[in-house]
Order: structure tokens, then sequence, then C-alpha cells
């Protein structure tokens, strides 16, 4: 390919980091940052606080072990998201579908999930700015296979296998003397626990949850460079989850989440396998390490027995040297026979922000 398919597909990268920037964990880039966008509207809405409750097929994303606890029932989950309204780009969106199912013979769960990012289409042009004509789209996806099941009564355990895709430009790219494909592929997989105490004291007792997610480890993901490789977004989440009170027609439960990226990259821009990032990332002291970390809260009020009428708030914070996402949450849903209904809102970022304003709705399916 010519120079002007390499100035394209290094403008598609840079929009690229902008757009990490706007849903990542914090300004250490990595490969494929749409792994790390919340799926679900429901937990959208705490202030995307789903690690210690993941009591629905979106678990696949928030803690897989909390699938372990779904023994009953089949359900269909499907998110969508016009992303980054901010920036003003209609062809811009986020879906999410997941699905799981308890299999007897095997005395676990499983679960399927598929993420797809369309980034839109990419008008190309000559060094004189005319268009050629010679149009594409850009997206990346992701399909995701979990299992989970109890060790015990009170602690789930999961695991998910994942293949990433991610198509920037079309093939045969060449940026300055170097060539590539424009395209990349990778693997990552997930651990994951969760813990329900279901003896002892009275006010932990079905009532306190915990969670942890170790997610997205994997080789590196390369489009040009392989010397250069990105590092896969992986991330460790923690969650704690109480119910305040549940009786007949009312259910409150209050959520956090904390969360940090393990990646590391050296002077020389190249980054530390997955594996060896484990230690590595956690460099800074503790005043780097706490600033690192992002945490959210959240609540979540149910009325009506069966539960019928969901509202929801929560906040995320992001330290200003890591992101500087800070933003309040608003939610809603409602549940009738098989079907559910979730929507949330993104209120509270700066003017102009890319996040302002951001939608999610979803759709549940059980049976």
């Amino acid at each position: 390919m010519n120079v002007r398919t390499g100035v394209v597909f290094v403008l598609i990268l840079l929009s690229m980091v902008s757009f990490e920037k706007a849903y990542s964990q914090n300004t250490i880039s990595t490969g494929v940052p749409f792994l790390l966008i919340g799926p679900n509207s429901r937990f959208a809405g705490m202030g995307e606080t789903g690690t210690a409750i993941s009591d629905d097929a979106t678990a696949m994303h928030w803690n897989p072990s909390g699938l372990a606890y779904q023994t009953t029932g089949t359900e269909i989950n499907f998110t969508h998201s016009p992303w980054l309204a901010g920036l003003g780009l209609s062809d811009l969106f986020y879906d999410y579908l997941a699905a799981k199912k308890y299999v007897k013979s095997i005395n676990g769960t499983v679960g399927a999930s598929l993420t797809y990012l369309n980034i839109g289409e990419v008008i190309t042009t000559d060094e004189f700015g005319n268009q050629t004509g010679k149009n594409y789209k850009a997206y990346e996806f992701a399909f995701a296979l979990a299992y989970a099941t109890k060790v015990s009564k009170q602690i789930g355990v999961g695991v998910s296998a994942r293949l990433i895709y991610s198509r920037l430009s079309p093939n045969n790219v060449t940026v300055g003397n170097e060539k590539g494909t424009g395209t990349a592929f990778s693997t990552s997989f997930d651990l994951s626990m969760l813990y329900r105490p279901t003896n002892g004291p009275k006010f932990l007792k079905d009532r306190f949850s915990f969670g942890v997610n170790l997610s997205n480890m994997g080789p590196k993901i390369s489009y040009v460079d392989a010397a250069q490789a990105d590092p896969l977004p992986t991330q460790l989440r923690i969650g704690l989850a109480y119910k305040i009170f549940k009786n007949e027609g009312n259910d409150l439960t209050l959520a956090a989440d904390f969360s940090k990226l393990l990646v590391n990259r050296n002077a020389d821009n190249t980054a530390d396998p997955f594996y060896k990032a484990f230690a590595t990332s956690w460099r800074g002291g503790v005043n780097g390490i706490a600033r690192s970390i992002q945490s959210s809260v959240g609540m979540e009020y149910w009325y009506g027995s069966p539960k019928l009428i969901a509202l929801r708030a929560g906040y995320f914070y992001e330290d200003p040297s890591n992101g500087n996402r800070r933003f309040i949450t608003l939610g809603a849903g409602i549940r009738y026979s098989l079907y559910g209904f979730d929507f949330s809102y993104i209120t509270g970022t700066e003017d102009n922000h890319p996040l302002a304003n951001t939608l999610r709705f979803g759709l549940i399916v059980s049976f």
C-alpha cells in the first residue's frame, strides 16, 4: 500500500488512543481497551459496580464466578450503547450479548458472550485531502466462553477464555519501512472467585458478598511492529456488596468496586508480558499505587414482590493523573414475567467530555 494508507492507519491509531483515554482505566496505553467497557446497563447505573453481585449473564464480564450461583434457568442478556456520545459520532456504538445456562451433568454453569465495538466508517483520502473512494469499516470484537462452579456452599470459582479480533485498517498496511496487516488477533483468559456467606453472624449471612476477578490475561497484540506489540488490558477487580434490607416488596443493596490495570511499560515503551506485570505494575510507592486504582460505589433499590421496578445510582472516580474520569451514574429497570429492561445514564462529567450523556440500554430474557 502507499503512503496515504500509512497516514490513515496512523490517524486511526491516534484516534484509538483518544478513545482509550475516555474509557480505559488510566493513561497507560494498551491494546483493545474496549475489553474494559462495563457491558450492561444495570451495573453501569450503579457506578460500574458489578464484581461482588454478578447475578446475571453479564457475570461473564464482571466476575465469571458469579455464574456458579445461577443454578436455575437460562438467560440471554443484550446491551446496546451509542458509545462516546460526546464525540458526536453517530456510527460509533457498543454491543454486548451474553447467555448462561446451568448444566447439572458438569455441576456448574456455562456462559458465552460476544462483545462488539463498531468504530465506524473510515474515509480514506490521498495526500491532498481528496477522497479515494476506498472507505472501509473499522471494528473490534471478542468472543468468550466461561465455566463456574461452587467449591463450597459459600465460595464459587470461575474461569473464562476469550478470542479477540481488532480491525483498524485494511490488510497490507505500510507505515514507513514497516509492513503489517492493519488487523490483530489475540487470546486471553480470566480467573475469578466470589464469596457469599451462608452462615455465621446474622449481619453477614445472606447479606454480604466479596468478589475478585483477574481478567484479560494473555499475549500482547500487534498490528505492524511485533517488537512494539501492545499489552492486553489485564485488570484486577475487587468488589464488595451488602444488602441493607430485604423484605416483601423492598430490597436495597450497596456495592463498591476497586480495580487496577496490571500493565507496565518500560522507558523504551516496550511492555512487560502479563505474568511479569503482575509484580512490576505495582511500582510508584503507596501514593503511586493509590492513584492507579479506580473506585466506584453504587446502590440498587428494588420494589415489588417479585421484583418489579429498580432504581439505581452510583459514582465513579479515577485520579486526575490516571485518566481523570469522575462522573455520577443513574439507572432504572423493570421486570415482568420472562422479560427485563434496564437503562443507565452518565452525568456529572466535565463539559464536552466524550463520556458525557452516555446511555446504555439492556434487554433480558429469562426462561
